[in-house]
């Protein structure tokens, strides 16, 4: 080789080498993700015993330990607790009493509705059948007058779906999806749903200022323009005559949905006003004959209303108690539910819950941090035993006790006016009974 080939030779050799390293250096890098990939740290050896343990191996395993743990069930204790239901994976966001009082309803945001039995709310373990949502969840939930069917409101779907109940040879039930869901009418987001316990109608209400009436098959009988600017809150009352809702205003705007002799549909009309809050109107509810309602306030004040009366003639309903309830003006969430006989008022405020005496408007218990978030329904059982409440992933039971005690002003002050031997004798196993109650909840006030 001449000298003057000499550095072109030596510049190949050089390229050559370069190249060479590049592709080395190449191949290092995808085996390197290879294994990251294959979930075996780089230094392991292939027989799978790493040489040592290392830094980035004990990084990993906690890494994966981490994903593999489930978030903390809130924990709640106190005496008048009588329950905690516990089977969703997910938040609670509504629950539903069944009218023969044997089931509660319960739907959450992991596509399930839970169906518990009233039954074992005071044994060990509460049993519950459960129904899936297919490729959706539900935000609300109510059982047909029947109890043979219950409706959802779809979150995504953005309408309302009904599932029948069949009842098994082994004394379960099947939940069937009927093949098509209502129509999509509303416009704004869904708050509330209701069936009249007539069977007559099914109503929905959402945020802007719509209310919609439904017959049973999904047809849109009749619209409501609230006029409230917003509703928060809306319900079908017990007796399945009248639909009420509330909003940025203050008051509760009731209407009687009307149907002929036939049971044919006629029309929505105005029935009356609550009228005597001074800011919004957060929330209301009915009492179980629809004789009474409450309602609860921004301006830090709830009241019990007389609604028995003959709004045809313009009479309007009377109010019967105001009490202050200050944390109805923040901005938690506020909720209320009335119970059956409307002798306790419950509100709820944020995760914690109070409870009033509606005769003397007197604040008896306080339940605080019930739940890990806020409370999202409130509702009492049919008979008045339980108040229950959902806000995480459980729902919890308290007991009545201000009902009880309710029970025993009512039966004392009945005993003193009392005319005969076999009333006096009714009323004292009454009385007897409920202050055997309290004593054994050690709510007994002496």
């Amino acid at each position: 080789m001449e000298l003057s080939q000499m550095p072109e030779f030596m510049g190949l050799s050089v390229l050559l080498g370069l190249l060479a390293l590049m592709a080395t250096a190449a191949v290092a890098r995808g085996w390197l993700r290879a294994e990251e990939r294959s979930g075996r740290p780089a230094c392991q050896k292939a027989n799978g015993f790493p040489p040592d343990k290392s830094s980035g191996s004990k990084k990993q395993k906690q890494y994966q330990r981490i994903r593999k743990e489930k978030p903390q069930q809130h924990n709640f204790t106190h005496r008048l607790l009588a329950a905690a239901l516990k089977s969703h994976s997910g938040n609670i966001s509504c629950m539903d009493f069944s009218s023969n009082g044997k089931y509660l309803a319960t739907c959450a945001d992991d596509r399930t509705i839970r169906i518990w039995s009233t039954k074992d709310f005071l044994q060990r373990e509460h049993r519950s059948m459960r129904a899936n949502v297919e490729l959706d969840h539900a935000t609300l939930v109510r059982f047909s007058p029947d109890c043979r069917a219950f409706i959802v409101w779809l979150a995504n779907g953005d309408t309302l779906r009904v599932f029948k109940m069949t009842k098994r040879e082994d004394g379960g039930y099947t939940f069937t999806a009927t093949p098509e869901d209502f129509p999509k009418k509303h416009k704004a987001p869904v708050i509330d749903v209701g069936i009249a316990n007539t069977g007559k109608f099914i109503m929905t209400a959402s945020s802007d200022t719509t209310v919609l009436i439904w017959s049973l098959k999904g047809q849109v009988l009749s619209t409501i323009n609230t006029n409230q600017m917003n509703n928060t809150h809306a319900a079908v009352s017990p007796c399945g005559r009248f639909v009420a809702s509330c909003g940025f205003t203050p008051d509760v705007k009731v209407w009687e949905v009307c149907f002929g002799k036939k049971g044919e549909f006629q029309e929505v009309v105005r029935a009356f006003e609550l009228k005597g809050h001074s800011a919004a109107v957060r929330s209301f509810a009915f009492s179980n004959d629809s004789r009474r309602m409450a309602s609860v306030s921004k301006d830090g004040t709830w009241k019990l209303w007389d609604t028995d009366v003959e709004y045809k003639k313009q009479q309007d309903p009377y109010l019967l108690r105001t009490g202050r309830f200050e944390e109805a003006a923040g901005a938690a969430p506020c909720r209320l539910a009335l119970s059956p006989d409307a002798q306790v008022l419950a509100l709820a405020s944020g995760s914690s819950i109070h409870l009033y005496n509606t005769r003397r408007g007197e604040k008896e218990e306080c339940f605080e941090r019930v739940h890990g978030e806020c409370i999202t329904d409130l509702s009492f059982d049919i008979t008045g035993r339980f108040l229950a409440s959902c806000g995480d992933r459980a729902v919890r039971l308290f007991h009545n006790t201000p009902g009880h005690r309710a029970i025993v002003e009512e039966m004392q002050g009945h005993l003193k006016r009392a005319s005969t031997d076999s009333t006096r004798q009714r009323l004292q196993q009454k009385l007897t009974q409920a202050q055997e109650t309290l004593k054994s909840l050690g709510a007994l006030k002496k």
